[in-house]
């Protein structure tokens, strides 16, 4: 498929995000009888499913401490289950798991839940989480555990899979996507700031609206329309921070053991939930005895996949120690040498499976030795930015939220149709100037 020589949306990137936006728009426009042939263009400088989709490890849920969170994706979870088929989702259920650092914060969560009607259940107390967890899991054994969170219609999804599914959902509702088209520059035109071309390694193309959503390349397209760097934000007290930069970089640490997944059943024979696991518990290495963590927060999730085949996971990421600017990014994911899980990852990641499930005392032997790494563009504050710049340019910037946001396209569709999204509206980039940041909990994760 050729590169038109213009179209009225473009989109760079075919992940999630993109494809996601080009499907709703599709739809939209043709509600409108506006639709034409080159109407939405979509391009992927590799393939579909081969950027930070590729190694998203596929969880939605809810469960976040921050109402516009839970708000944004409790529209996504509705995103994922009413195309469940063809996105392959598989609504098993979330558990959140915590110990009695996280529970007055969980509770919270839960109450907003309700308020909002996201289906959920809300267990306090050792005895009754203890009780609750072994009626589902018998061999259930983490201890110290004084609340849990049940979300319903959550659950998880190939990540891959439903990148391609989203790009089969575009293309039959009218969109154009071509891979291993690459955008070199920005073009602008007669002294305006709007964007009125897109040169690429195939050409050039015009375009009416630009939106950017390139993942973890976001800063890229972000120094092309010389946006800021770096942000001060906003105090309380009325005070700046210092400058602090706009971007930087976390690098996840996820695995697998290899098991079959179908394998494992809750004692009432449906498929296991994802469980993550928030605590301050001693975690101890199933495999030498040396105490991994102590006296501190950690945390880790897992779930029996059967689009890997094993059991997948991981444990909060770390950040990248280096400038944003000196990050390579490719070769990216699995193929990057750089950016790999630590050597220490398998033994907190084996034990924590111990920990919390007797059958999976020993399972260090099961670990598959195999590359899983990825890295997230984060923003001051790592939460998403969502919004409009340079007359005509919608950005993206999803801060390693993204696979379980799949419906942020549908939302951004509304607003680059002119429509301003309620949902979005706590995303945008000048809370940093106004100091209307986020919430943030005591969860190991940092963006939980």
């Amino acid at each position: 498929m050729s590169l038109p020589s213009k179209c009225e949306y473009l989109i760079i990137g075919g992940g999630i995000h993109g494809l996601s936006t080009a499907w709703h728009l599709c739809k939209k426009l043709s509600s409108k009888g506006q639709l034409k042939e080159d109407s939405v263009v979509v391009i992927e400088k590799t393939k579909v499913g081969e950027g930070a989709t590729s190694v998203a490890c596929g969880i939605v849920r809810n469960n976040y401490y921050q109402p516009a969170m839970r708000r944004l994706m409790a529209h996504s979870v509705d995103v994922w289950n009413a195309n469940a088929e063809a996105l392959q989702f598989r609504p098993v259920g979330y558990m959140q798991i915590n110990s009695q650092l996280m529970h007055e914060g969980m509770a919270e969560v839960y109450h907003q839940q309700k308020e909002i009607g996201y289906d959920s259940t809300f267990i306090e107390g050792a005895a009754d989480c203890d009780k609750y967890m072994k009626e589902l899991l018998p061999d259930w054994q983490a201890q110290g555990i004084t609340s849990v969170l049940h979300e319903k219609n959550s659950g998880y999804g190939p990540n891959r899979g439903a990148n391609l599914g989203f790009k089969k959902l575009a293309e039959a509702a009218g969109a154009k996507i071509l891979e291993g088209v690459q955008a070199t520059n920005l073009v602008t035109a007669n002294g305006s700031g709007a964007v009125s071309a897109v040169e690429t390694n195939q050409g050039t193309i015009e375009c009416s609206q630009l939106v950017v959503a390139a993942g973890p390349w976001v800063r890229t397209f972000w120094e092309m329309l010389d946006l800021p760097n770096s942000v001060k934000i906003k105090q309380p007290d009325g005070t700046f921070t210092d400058e602090i930069p706009m971007w930087s970089y976390m690098a996840l640490e996820e695995g697998e053991i290899d098991v079959d997944p179908n394998s494992y059943r809750t004692a009432k024979g449906t498929e296991y939930p994802v469980i993550h696991v928030d605590t301050e518990a001693t975690l101890v290495s199933n495999k030498s005895g040396d105490v991994i963590h102590e006296n501190e927060m950690w945390g880790f999730y897992y779930k029996p996949d059967v689009y890997r085949n094993g059991i997948q996971g991981g444990s909060s990421p770390y950040d990248v120690a280096k400038p944003a600017s000196e990050v390579k990014l490719d070769p990216y994911g699995h193929e990057s040498e750089e950016f790999q899980p630590r050597p220490a990852f398998e033994d907190k990641f084996t034990s924590a499976l111990a920990f919390c499930q007797k059958q999976f005392d020993g399972c260090h032997a099961k670990y598959k030795n195999q590359k899983a790494g990825g890295i997230g563009c984060v923003t001051p504050d790592r939460f998403p930015v969502f919004d409009q710049y340079r007359e005509n340019v919608y950005i993206i910037a999803d801060a390693n939220h993204g696979y379980k946001m799949a419906g942020v396209g549908d939302l951004v569709s509304d607003e680059v149709l002119g429509s301003k999204s309620e949902i979005l509206e706590p995303f945008r980039f000048s809370r940093y100037q106004e100091g209307k940041l986020h919430p943030v909990s005591n969860s190991p994760f940092p963006w939980s």
